[in-house]
């Protein structure tokens, strides 16, 4: 009998013990990834490089060359306003419509649950601007992947370059009619400049993004090269073929912030 209750004795205290530790293990958080896959379009027509003309409000017809820009500091929003912010050595990007597979931004481990909103800069920010070499790798690598995309003179990102020809622009010592759009400028490190990041705001509470626990929400990111043209201020090549270190490069920046809206949103 006592050998009977000393054994009832040890194995309740097992039992404890056990439940004691699974109590104090931490539960993992259901997490799923999210695809933010960019779409660049002019109006309601896909963007084709070197060979569609398409035509501004200024009646200019134009043909795009070149488009890329920087995404980074990516948030996301919930209802109740609280927010994930995607770690910051996860959330700088480079999409480049001649690079098929920069245009899909992939997010990984992010929690599980419903946003109603999705934030993200146009650019460069001015702390990893000016960070050493070390800390800009990947996405920002000024001598891999962001090569053409730094100005070395300036010390800065360039954080969109639009490039193509036009007749209505000046014929260049080349003898061709190019037209050049190289917006950077974070606000200045030594001296002050002007601050062309842009913040983006999408999404609203009657159209959240579901992120499921091992699933894949992919989330399409329209944006409209139009925009920059008649933005905010309207663009004319013909008066101006060039832009980059210049007050008017906020014009264009003030334009390209409008560029960006949702399109379809799947989930696997």
């Amino acid at each position: 009998m006592r050998n009977y209750f000393s054994l009832s004795i040890i194995s309740l205290f097992l039992f404890l013990t056990v439940l004691v530790a699974c109590q104090k293990e931490p539960v993992e958080p259901k997490t799923g990834a999210l695809q933010l896959k960019f779409d660049n379009v002019v109006g309601t027509q896909e963007l084709n490089l070197d060979n569609t003309t398409y035509t501004n409000g200024s009646g200019e017809p134009f043909v795009v060359t070149k488009l890329d820009y920087f995404i980074s500091n990516i948030t996301l929003k919930k209802a109740d306003g609280s927010e994930y912010v995607v770690p910051q050595d996860s959330s700088y990007f480079l999409v480049s419509e001649r690079n098929t597979a920069s245009q899909t931004l992939s997010l990984r481990n992010i929690p599980a649950d419903d946003y109603t909103g999705i934030t993200f800069v146009v650019g460069v920010d001015s702390l990893r601007n000016t960070m050493g070499i070390e800390k800009r790798t990947g996405a920002l690598d000024p001598a891999g992947t962001a090569s053409g995309m730094y100005w070395d003179w300036n010390s800065g990102y360039i954080f969109l370059k639009l490039e193509g020809t036009s007749t209505a622009a000046p014929t260049d010592a080349t003898g061709k009619q190019n037209f050049t759009y190289h917006i950077g400028l974070f606000g200045g490190y030594q001296s002050k400049t002007i601050n062309n990041l842009k913040v983006i705001q999408l999404l609203s509470k009657s159209t959240p993004v579901r992120i499921m626990a091992d699933g894949t929400t992919a989330v399409q990111v329209k944006a409209d090269v139009m925009k920059l043209f008649d933005g905010v201020k309207p663009l004319s090549i013909a008066q101006s073929p060039t832009i980059m270190v210049s007050s008017q490069s906020a014009e264009v920046a003030a334009n390209y912030a409008t560029m960006f809206s949702i399109g379809n949103v799947q989930a696997d």
